[in-house]
């Protein structure tokens, strides 16, 4: 036996336990998607990716309160979804300053997007902090001091916070260090 490599039997299990969720509570969970988004395509598509997560899931044991779990992994993917839209409008906002001349063809503005979006992931996965002093650092400008000082601690953690965020901005962009 493998550590963290489940045996044939518990993924089956597991299946079988994602598979009665979906059953039992898929139209619940739609409909609940559905009071808050408005969209059916929209409430379906979450609904989905939201047993898709639970199937990913290494550690999935039988819920205690199934709706709760449910409810959370869709708030989660409803965040990266709200998230992404913005991320999208000011993107595309800032690509309508450009001169024509300058503009990426639709290709490259696929790809840009999927890199940015990438980033973002990844600098989501940083502390609240850490993502904070990259964004006053990138984006507005601000040294090493100014940031320290918004954020209430030191320029020595600002540049951990700053090596952090860098990190997770390369891996975005070539992967894992090897």
């Amino acid at each position: 036996m493998i550590p963290g490599v489940p045996l044939p039997h518990q993924e089956s299990a597991k299946r079988n336990l994602v598979e009665n969720l979906y059953r039992q509570h898929r139209g619940w969970l739609v409909a609940w998607l559905l009071r808050g988004q408005g969209c059916p395509q929209r409430a379906e598509d979450l609904s989905q990716d939201t047993f898709l997560r639970l199937l990913r899931r290494s550690d999935l044991l039988v819920p205690r309160e199934p709706r709760a779990l449910l409810t959370s992994i869709a708030k989660g993917l409803l965040i990266d979804h709200f998230r992404r839209c913005a991320l999208e409008r000011a993107y595309q906002a800032q690509l309508e300053q450009l001169p024509e001349a300058l503009q990426p063809s639709e290709e490259e503005r696929l790809l840009l997007f999927e890199t940015l979006n990438r980033i973002d992931t990844l600098l989501g996965r940083l502390s609240s902090k850490a993502r904070a002093a990259f964004l006053h650092s990138r984006l507005d400008g601000l040294g090493h001091a100014e940031i320290a000082a918004r954020l209430g601690v030191s320029v020595p953690r600002v540049r951990q916070y700053l090596a952090q965020a860098t990190r997770q901005c390369y891996i975005a962009l070539y992967g894992e260090p090897t």
